[in-house]
């Protein structure tokens, strides 16, 4: 019987002390609000960043006379994102969201 519901349960206290409960409840809304702030944060940046990786500045250097010799560096010599850059980009982005659901393991239980 006992196995059966601890297998069934979505929360299992291990010892008799209900504030248990509390403590669940408390890391759950931490976690919903890592998470929240994860989403944004990936939608944020991918929102800015993949227009750029995909060109959305060519016109506009092209309207200057070409890139920027400070920016050659960034968006060669057309306007597009050097595809390294961008999967620094993208990694620094993951780094970021794993980092800060790593700020779970130090939260008060």
């Amino acid at each position: 019987g006992t196995d059966v519901a601890m297998e069934s349960a979505d929360i299992t206290l291990m010892r008799g002390d209900v504030n248990g409960v509390a403590t669940a409840l408390d890391l759950s809304r931490q976690t919903i609000r890592t998470i929240k702030q994860n989403l944004f944060w990936a939608f944020l940046y991918n929102v800015m960043l993949i227009p750029v990786a995909a060109g959305v500045l060519y016109p506009v250097f092209q309207g200057v006379g070409g890139v920027p010799g400070s920016l050659e560096f960034f968006f060669g010599e057309q306007g597009f994102l050097n595809p390294v850059l961008a999967a620094l980009a993208m990694a620094f982005s993951s780094v970021t969201v794993v980092s800060n659901s790593l700020r779970l393991r130090r939260a008060k239980v």
